[in-house]
């Protein structure tokens, strides 16, 4: 008589928890790259290059050589520690695509809202965002090269979170740097939520 398969083995060869996470924040922060350097599959991009009708409506200052703008939404995968598989959805930047952040944050466990600081204030629209929708993230201070350093405090106090939200330093070109926040965020989030085994997105 051939005996069936372990419990052990049934756990062990269980499906990993998927889990939704939204990439968020400003025009040029680097939310496509961030997605790109993580994703274990070819990334998903819905870029189109920026035309004159952009002129007068997208503020440039800042990035005024980047080319290029996410329209509707870019999509990756990460695997984390076999336990949990990661569906990262990067938002639009710019003002005129924001109709797109409901679709896009829907069911979603939590945030990243990427900052920079050369235009620190392009975050808060979505600080608000997901303050309003009670959804837990982290600012995640991409350090762009060439751009003026500051501390992490004094970063927090410009910020003015408070002690709820985490906040740090990251380069979104740097796999480790990148898998960090991710991790960052889902133990944020899953203390947030008050969960002490596997995550559970957000209701809709």
């Amino acid at each position: 008589m051939v005996s069936g398969p372990s419990r052990r083995d049934v756990r062990a060869r269980r499906l990993p928890t998927a889990v939704k996470i939204v990439i968020a924040g400003g025009f040029g922060v680097g939310k496509t790259t961030m997605v790109g350097t993580v994703s274990e599959t070819a990334p998903l991009r819905t870029e189109e290059l920026l035309t004159d009708q952009g002129v007068g409506v997208d503020d440039v200052a800042g990035v005024e050589r980047k080319d290029t703008t996410t329209v509707a939404m870019d999509f990756g995968r990460i695997t984390m520690r076999d336990e949990y598989v990661l569906y990262l959805f990067g938002t639009p930047g710019q003002k005129r695509f924001w109709f797109m952040w409901d679709e896009v944050a829907l069911g979603a466990l939590g945030a990243v809202v990427l900052a920079d600081t050369r235009r620190l204030s392009d975050c808060f629209p979505s600080v608000d965002y997901f303050e309003r929708r009670n959804t837990p993230f982290v600012v995640a201070v991409n350090c762009f090269e060439g751009a003026k350093q500051y501390d992490l405090a004094e970063i927090e106090m410009a910020l003015n979170l408070g002690s709820k939200v985490p906040v740090m330093l990251c380069d979104a070109r740097r796999l480790d740097s990148c898998k960090q926040v991710l991790i960052d965020l889902v133990l944020h989030a899953m203390k947030y939520r008050g969960l002490t085994g596997e995550p559970q997105p957000q209701n809709a």
